[in-house]
């Protein structure tokens, strides 16, 4: 699963209004000829990441290449069950990647039209935000 090697620090705060607005960055296909784009805002884990990976892949058959374009790298701390309040920020759990609606997640490249669209079907139906299936604009399908 994908999760940061180091970090500057290892606890981060919420930050309320880190998830407002379109993704201003990662909005437009870079390597790939085909990709799924987020509609709505929300939070991936590494897991549901890797689930998707694996979901796309297996349909690919391995064939052309794959591309994740979005990384988790904030950390989500949780206490332990059945603590009481105060005594500090529970420890590191998991690691999520933000999204915000426009950002591109997933790009394939060197696959036919259909398979490419099947296989990030397969993929979008792991994620928790609305995806839509993108096309580069120099893709002819001749």
């Amino acid at each position: 699963m994908l999760q940061p090697k180091r970090l500057k620090y290892r606890k981060v705060q919420k930050a309320k209004g880190n998830m407002k607005g379109n993704s201003q960055r990662g909005n437009q296909l870079s390597n790939g000829m085909f990709g799924i784009k987020s509609l709505d805002q929300n939070l991936l884990t590494s897991r549901q990441i890797e689930a998707a990976r694996i979901a796309a892949t297996r349909h690919m058959k391995r064939e052309g290449q794959l591309w994740i374009k979005i990384f988790p790298d904030k950390p989500i701390t949780k206490k332990p069950l059945e603590v009481r309040m105060g005594k500090g920020k529970g420890s590191p759990e998991y690691f999520v990647a933000v999204v915000k609606p426009g950002r591109i997640l997933f790009e394939v490249g060197g696959v036919p039209f259909e398979v490419a669209k099947e296989a990030l079907r397969l993929a979008a139906q792991k994620l928790p935000v609305q995806t839509k299936f993108v096309i580069a604009r120099d893709f002819d399908n001749a």
